[in-house]
C-alpha cells in the first residue's frame, strides 16, 4: 500500500536529503495564477523534496576566487541533473501503486506571472530582452516575439503556471521563509534547492514546521547585500496553511543585476574603466541612479556579457551575499548550523575590491 512513510524512504533512498508532503488545501488564498491546484485539479497531496547545496561550493565566492562552481554545481547541477532524476525515479514508484505523478522540477519556465517578482504580464528573460534590443537596432540579429501566454479553456489559468517554491516548501513541513525571502530548513539553513511531485493519492500530511525559528532576524542578509535590495522595515506577509510567512520587501530587479553583475566593489572579471564609463548605463542601475527592471537590467548584460560566460545555462554568480551572510550567522552561537563544520564559512571580514 503506497503510504506517506513509503515515498519518503524511496526519495531518501533515490538521493533526495529532506522529503516533506503537504496536503493541496494548504494553498487556499494563493492568487489564482500561481495556485499550483490549477496544475492538477485532482491533487490531493505535494510531496517536496530538499536538494542539499555543499557548503564548500561557495568558498570560491566567499574567498574571491572561484565564481562559477556554485551557479553550475548548486543550480545547474541540482535543477538540471541530479533533482530530476530523483523526481523520475519517486514518480515511478507512485505510478506503480496506480496514482499519478506530476513532477515538477526547480525551473524558470516563463508564464503569464512574472518569476522575478510575481506580477502579471509579458515577461520575459534578461538575454530575451537583449535579442529583441539588437533586433531594434541592427534588424538583423534574429528576433523572436514573446506574447502573453492565455487560458486554454474558461475555469483555468494560463500556461505555464509558476507556483511560489518557497512557499511550497513551507507547505511541506520542510522549513520557513527566512528574511532575506530564502527558504531555511533546519537542517541546511539556506543551502537547498527544492522540488515537487503533485498526486491525486490521499497521503497523510506533515505538520507545517513549529520548532525554533530558523531566521533570527539579525539583518546580516540586509547588511551584507552589496545592491542594498533588502529593506529592513518593510516586509511582505502571507499565509500557507494557517502559517504566518514574513520576509524583507525585495528589489527583485536590482538582486538580479547583483547576483549576475556584482557591481564595481565585487565583479573581477571587469576591467574597472568599463565601470568608470557607465557603459551601457551600469552603474545607473546597479548604484540606483536608474531603476532596475527587466530593460535595464538587459542594458547591463549586454554591456558586461563579453567579459564572463555563463555556465550550465546559469549566469556565474558574484554575489550570493545574503545566502553567505546567513550561513555564517547560523553558525555562531544559537544558530541551526552551529557545530556542523569543524571549520567557519567566514574566518575574517567579507572581501571587496577598492572599485
Amino acid at each position: 500500500m503506497l503510504s506517506s512513510e513509503s515515498i519518503k524512504q524511496v526519495a531518501l533512498a533515490a538521493g533526495a536529503d529532506l522529503c516533506g508532503i503537504g496536503s493541496m488545501d494548504r494553498f487556499e488564498g494563493a492568487p489564482p495564477d500561481m495556485d499550483p491546484r490549477r496544475l492538477f485539479p485532482e491533487a490531493k497531496s505535494v510531496i517536496g523534496m530538499a536538494f542539499r547545496i555543499p557548503r564548500g561550493v561557495q568558498q570560491g565566492i566567499e574567498n574571491g576566487t572561484q565564481f562559477y562552481q556554485y551557479p553550475s554545481m548548486a543550480y545547474g547541477g541540482i535543477n538540471e541533473i541530479f533533482a530530476p532524476s530523483v523526481l523520475y525515479r519517486v514518480g515511478q514508484f507512485i505510478e506503480d501503486h496506480g496514482y499519478e505523478a506530476m513532477v515538477y522540477r526547480n525551473t524558470g519556465a516563463r508564464s503569464n506571472v512574472s518569476d522575478m517578482d510575481g506580477t502579471p504580464g509579458n515577461t520575459i528573460s534578461p538575454e530575451e530582452q537583449i535579442e529583441s534590443m539588437e533586433h531594434q537596432k541592427t534588424n538583423t540579429a534574429h528576433h523572436r516575439t514573446v506574447q502573453f501566454s492565455r487560458p486554454t479553456r474558461a475555469d483555468t489559468s494560463a500556461p505555464d503556471l509558476q507556483f511560489h517554491f518557497r512557499l511550497a516548501g513551507v507547505a511541506c513541513g520542510l522549513g520557513e521563509i527566512g528574511w532575506s525571502k530564502m527558504f531555511l530548513s533546519p537542517q541546511f539553513g539556506p543551502l537547498q534547492r527544492l522540488a515537487f511531485i503533485f498526486t491525486d493519492a490521499p497521503l497523510k500530511p506533515d505538520p507545517l514546521y513549529d520548532g525554533e525559528p530558523i531566521c533570527r532576524r539579525c539583518m546580516a542578509c540586509v547588511r551584507q547585500c552589496p545592491g542594498s535590495c533588502l529593506s529592513e522595515t518593510e516586509s511582505v506577509t502571507v499565509y500557507v496553511g494557517g502559517k504566518r510567512c514574513e520576509w524583507a520587501k525585495l528589489d527583485e530587479w536590482k538582486c538580479y543585476a547583483f547576483y549576475t553583475h556584482g557591481g564595481r566593489y565585487y565583479n573581477p572579471f571587469v576591467p574597472r574603466e568599463v565601470f568608470d564609463r557607465n557603459e551601457g548605463g551600469v552603474l545607473d542601475v546597479l548604484e540606483g541612479k536608474a531603476k532596475a527592471n527587466e530593460q535595464n537590467v538587459a542594458s547591463v548584460y549586454l554591456a558586461l556579457q563579453k567579459y564572463f560566460p555563463s555556465w550550465v545555462g546559469y549566469n556565474m554568480a558574484r554575489c550570493g551575499g545574503c545566502i553567505r551572510a546567513c550561513v555564517s550567522m547560523l553558525e555562531k552561537k544559537g544558530g541551526c548550523l552551529e557545530g556542523r563544520f569543524h571549520e567557519p564559512l567566514r574566518k575574517g571580514k567579507a572581501w571587496k575590491m577598492d572599485r
